[in-house]
């Protein structure tokens, strides 16, 4: 697949991206988001996909994004990272409007679980309709990229008001060949108790999906919220790029 290719036909684009969303066993998902606030979704894109996304990060067309992060110069760590403009690439946009109406419920479950009176539209469209009305309605799908002893401290992805619970991560680099290091990192930190960490194996392809600020936990006295934050470990070697679907607008 080209760089061009990533800007077809939207209403084929969409379809496409539904079609492949669909074979994805959701009940397996669900079930390790339950247990461990994060779940591998296996070679969600193929190699092709994988590095015309890569390669759009320095060939991108005019316009493609509208900004650009460099993490040293706030603290976030070391690398950078671009934001997409709207109107996204349709590889992007389709795959963002695929995955939603998957974790919409899931994430009407955690809520429910939480005591948090939010529930979220079966559509992302609705969605977004409800960002943008808040004044959210800046793009946040990005593509990362980075370089040796590159890093990204951890985080959470908040832009407003309006926060969608889940988001996604899509490795388009191949371990062990195009970088060493480099690890997705998890950490969990539970209420009197340490924190605990977890590092996600992921191959070219795979995406990750993960809580972006709390998910609920089941304890002696019922449900309970824990604090997540995600990051990347350091990169011994190579190049690593990643693709970010973040569900909720920016303001």
């Amino acid at each position: 697949m080209s760089v061009a290719a990533l800007y077809g036909p939207g209403t084929l684009a969409d379809s496409v991206w539904h079609q492949r969303a669909a074979t994805i066993d959701w009940q397996t998902a669900s079930e390790a988001l339950r247990q461990q606030g994060n779940a591998v979704l296996p070679q969600l894109l193929n190699t092709a996909e994988c590095a015309a996304l890569a390669q759009l990060y320095g060939h991108a067309q005019e316009g493609t994004f509208r900004s650009r992060v460099v993490m040293q110069r706030h603290g976030f760590g070391q690398g950078e990272y671009r934001y997409f403009s709207y109107p996204l690439p349709d590889l992007v946009a389709g795959l963002r409007g695929a995955l939603y109406p998957h974790l919409a419920p899931i994430a009407n479950q955690w809520n429910t679980a939480m005591g948090v009176d939010v529930r979220y539209p079966a559509q992302h469209a609705d969605f977004i309709a409800r960002c943008h009305a808040a004044g959210q309605v800046r793009p946040t799908p990005l593509l990362l990229q980075y370089a040796a002893c590159d890093y990204n401290c951890l985080h959470q992805d908040l832009y407003g008001e309006h926060v969608f619970p889940l988001q996604v991560a899509i490795l388009l680099s191949e371990p062990g060949r195009d970088f060493t290091g480099g690890e997705f990192v998890l950490t969990e930190q539970r209420p009197r108790i340490q924190s605990r960490a977890e590092v996600v194996p992921l191959s070219r392809g795979d995406a990750v999906v993960f809580a972006v600020q709390h998910r609920p936990v089941q304890g002696t006295r019922g449900p309970y919220r824990v604090q997540m934050r995600h990051g990347v470990s350091r990169l011994r070697s190579g190049q690593r790029h990643t693709l970010g679907i973040i569900f909720h607008d920016a303001q």
